[in-house]
């Protein structure tokens, strides 16, 4: 098993999901080959990044890979910057479910704070999402908005974060914290804001796309002992 480097750490309670990841972990159990598609926005895609290699969703595959490396471990990236969860779900069919996953990671909520996207219309589309990735028998996580200066100054970053994390306990999905995770390293000291968020005051840079992908494989591995 790898070693997370010493400052890529939060709390349990942040980082540890309240569901099992059945499919994910049968595959793991049996030797099979994991394919995990992760859809989201341009933090998927890696815009903050130095290069591709350094998307959260490649390290995310490097760090499986080396807590199981009998296992054939693919992580397929299809972010797309700049979409909201209404046009995620319209890719669905297209970007996730040939690939057939064990699992999905749906990164959303950010361009909702950034475009003022109604709450509820948002809320009936993570709905909408996640029954019909559950409908072919995939695990889901979810993956929250990033703890950024331009997320922090919309007043309604909070009602999406939540909406979020309700929906997430609604439909029994695991959902990752990035917001909380992020939150934790800037108010304990680990790191200052511009030691994670790029100059744009919006996307994650290549020091928290890296511990992010420790942290949720970590997470990962967790669900599926």
């Amino acid at each position: 098993a790898a070693h997370p480097a010493p400052r890529c750490t939060a709390p349990d309670g942040v980082t540890r999901f309240k569901v099992a990841l059945p499919h994910t972990a049968r595959a793991i159990r049996r030797g099979e080959a994991l394919v995990i598609v992760a859809i989201g926005s341009s933090s998927t895609e890696g815009v903050g990044a130095s290069d591709q290699a350094r998307t959260y969703p490649a390290l995310l595959a490097e760090e499986l890979r080396r807590r199981w490396p009998r296992l054939a471990v693919t992580v397929v990236n299809k972010g797309v910057g700049g979409e909201t969860a209404e046009q995620m779900l319209a890719r669905f069919t297209r970007d996730v479910l040939p690939y057939r996953p064990q699992l999905v990671i749906w990164q959303t909520g950010s361009n909702e704070v950034l475009v003022n996207q109604d709450v509820q219309g948002y809320e009936k589309t993570v709905h909408e999402g996640i029954a019909r990735l559950k409908a072919t028998h995939v695990d889901v996580i979810l993956m929250d908005p990033q703890y950024a200066p331009r997320m922090l100054a919309r007043p309604r970053h909070r009602a999406i974060v939540d909406t979020l994390g309700r929906v997430a306990t609604d439909m029994k999905v695991a959902v990752f914290r990035r917001y909380s995770v992020m939150r934790h390293w800037v108010t304990s000291g680990k790191y200052r804001m511009e030691d994670i968020i790029s100059r744009d005051q919006l996307h994650i840079n290549d020091a928290s796309y890296h511990c992010i992908a420790i942290l949720l494989a970590d997470s990962l591995a967790d669900a599926t002992l």
